[in-house]
């Protein structure tokens, strides 16, 4: 069959004599928005049955239709060829591979779409498209990629020792170094290594293990989203909750309170560090890591996304001899990269910096990091107040949770001190705001506050397969981008395998920067609104974390929907 004409379904059964042109457009209406294939729709209108379109199908496109049932063991070098989330997203699953192709079994032959991710993922072999029903297609995914297989290909011993894994314990801060944990090479063992290893090569920054009732769920997150993966059975939910507990030096007998720590891995000679959040739940206790890789850590401003309008005013600020920056935005934003990048530009052997921070997550050379403990009271307040007997020149607020961690970091400002804070605000303005419902001074907010910087971080266009398409300037209206002209260009990824096939790798900053000026000042006295001061800053110059999207998206760095995920 030729895969590169493009068919369609539907006029094929209407020349074929299975449905009528009226039957065609009532299911063409039904499919709109739906999102199932219009096969899906005819047979959910009783008009075909997926036996009568399988052998319709075959017939018209020579192409054999088989039965899974019938065979006994798929090609294991098939299976190898194409990822989980390929075949379930296409409903398609390899069952051959010959020295010149890969025999692949659809319920849609006609998916051009899957077929062109199919050629992308096996090079220079051809694919044989074979029909099969599409239940059949989906017992042997779950067969073939689901907990069999998972547990067959993690209970080899080799597969710690050739990624060269090396899982270490976490220990107190006051000892110094790590000790290494004896490779016990136990089934549990492997599965968590197995699973720190793959997040680790896909370069995911969370992983979530999650126990239910009749499932045990792993998801990875990756630039910001939560993908699942192939999990382990529900019956390891309590050994793998042991495993990392033992790793992060947490009591594995406590299954009734949250517990937090830290873990030490080391992949092919690079430290990896494991922040450990576990949880009970109804069906078990729910871990979280996050995954601290200090290569990955970018320092450089000028690679994190600001527009070079904004970082000359960037720049220019973070170089003030005192007063207060705040960074905000929501959780996962990118606040403390901005920060380390920031510490990293303005550090020099001339400057004493200090940073408290709830927890440290990397170390940053040459500057004092201190670990807030809540338990023992050693809180922002507290650290704040002793920093301040220490001689320094900059001080990192981690967080600003209360009105006295508020109080202890003006009064640093006043008192000539450089101090940077994050706050958990939706804009630039709305930290201003924040500080004084905590109760802060308007009067002191004014004169301490030099500027206020609010971020995202939007996924951007996977550079290997962008390419651009066109729309109409007028469906743009929404986004807040205008346009002389009829038609305005736009980028998107296709595909491919450095990305995974989801078009996007990576991801940018977008940051509004409100600078204070006499006339915000003056609004802050006066306890004005959120949205006044947003007016005001806007009309001083500021762009909004709107405008600043728009602007990466007619750039080709992010996609339009991007915007929609975070910023609209």
């Amino acid at each position: 069959m030729d895969t590169k004409k493009k068919l369609r379904l539907g006029d094929m059964l209407v020349k074929g004599g299975m449905i009528t042109e009226e039957q065609l457009k009532q299911a063409l209406e039904k499919q709109k928005g739906s999102g199932k294939r219009l096969g899906r729709i005819l047979m959910s209108l009783g008009w075909i049955n997926e036996e009568m379109l399988l052998d319709f199908l075959s017939s018209q496109l020579g192409i054999p239709r088989i039965n899974l049932i019938e065979i006994d063991q798929l090609d294991p070098n098939a299976i190898k060829l194409i990822p989980e989330f390929i075949v379930r997203r296409h409903t398609l699953i390899p069952i051959k591979r010959t020295l010149k192709e890969v025999v692949i079994a659809m319920s849609d032959p006609l998916d051009i779409l899957a077929i062109d991710d199919i050629r992308v993922m096996i090079g220079d072999l051809e694919v044989k498209p074979a029909i099969a029903p599409e239940t059949q297609i989906v017992e042997a995914i779950d067969k073939y990629y689901g907990r069999e297989a998972f547990i067959d290909g993690i209970f080899k011993e080799e597969e710690a020792k050739e990624e060269g894994f090396v899982s270490k314990w976490a220990v107190e801060e006051k000892q110094m170094g790590v000790l290494e944990v004896e490779d016990d090479r136990s089934p549990i063992a492997n599965v968590v290594n197995h699973i720190l290893i793959e997040a680790i090569k896909v370069g995911a920054s969370d992983i979530h293990i999650e126990p239910y009732e009749q499932e045990l769920r792993v998801r990875y997150r990756i630039d910001g989203i939560l993908y699942t993966v192939a999990s382990p059975p529900t019956k390891m939910s309590s050994g793998i909750a042991s495993r990392l507990k033992l790793m992060s030096h947490l009591d594995i007998a406590e299954r009734r309170l949250p517990q937090d720590g830290r873990a030490k891995v080391n992949l092919r000679g690079k430290e990896i560090d494991l922040r450990v959040s576990i949880t009970p739940t109804a069906f078990g206790e729910k871990v979280v890591l996050r995954i601290l890789d200090p290569s990955s850590l970018c320092l450089d401003l000028s690679k994190l996304g600001f527009e070079p309008e904004v970082m000359d005013i960037y720049q220019e600020k973070i170089k003030s001899p005192n007063g207060i920056i705040l960074i905000t935005g929501p959780t996962g934003s990118g606040k403390t990269t901005t920060l380390y990048s920031t510490l990293s530009t303005i550090n020099s052997p001339d400057k004493n910096i200090m940073t408290a921070e709830d927890p440290v997550e990397y170390v940053l050379k040459g500057i004092n990091q201190q670990q807030i403990r809540s338990d023992i009271g050693l809180t922002f307040a507290l650290a704040l107040r002793s920093f301040l007997r220490q001689d320094p020149d900059i001080i990192l607020v981690g967080e600003i949770r209360d009105v006295e961690t508020a109080q202890v970091a003006v009064n640093a400002a006043l008192t000539g001190h450089l101090v940077f804070a994050s706050l958990h605000t939706n804009d630039a303005p709305g930290a201003i705001t924040r500080l004084l419902n905590m109760g802060v001074e308007p009067f002191l907010i004014s004169s301490t506050i030099i500027m206020s910087v609010a971020q995202r971080l939007l996924r951007v266009v996977c550079p290997k397969c962008k390419e651009s398409y066109q729309v109409p300037a007028h469906s743009l209206a929404d986004f807040g981008i205008e346009s002389t002209e009829d038609m305005i260009t736009l980028y998107r990824g296709a595909g491919c395998r450095y990305c995974n096939n989801i078009g996007l790798k990576g991801r940018s900053g977008i940051y509004e920067v409100m600078v204070m000026n006499e006339e915000l000042e003056e609004a802050v006295i006066n306890r004005e609104p959120p949205h006044r001061l947003k007016d005001i800053a806007m009309r001083s110059g500021m762009k909004s974390l709107k405008q600043m999207a728009a602007q990466k998206a007619l750039a080709g760095i992010i996609p339009i929907e991007e915007m929609l995920r975070l910023v609209v």
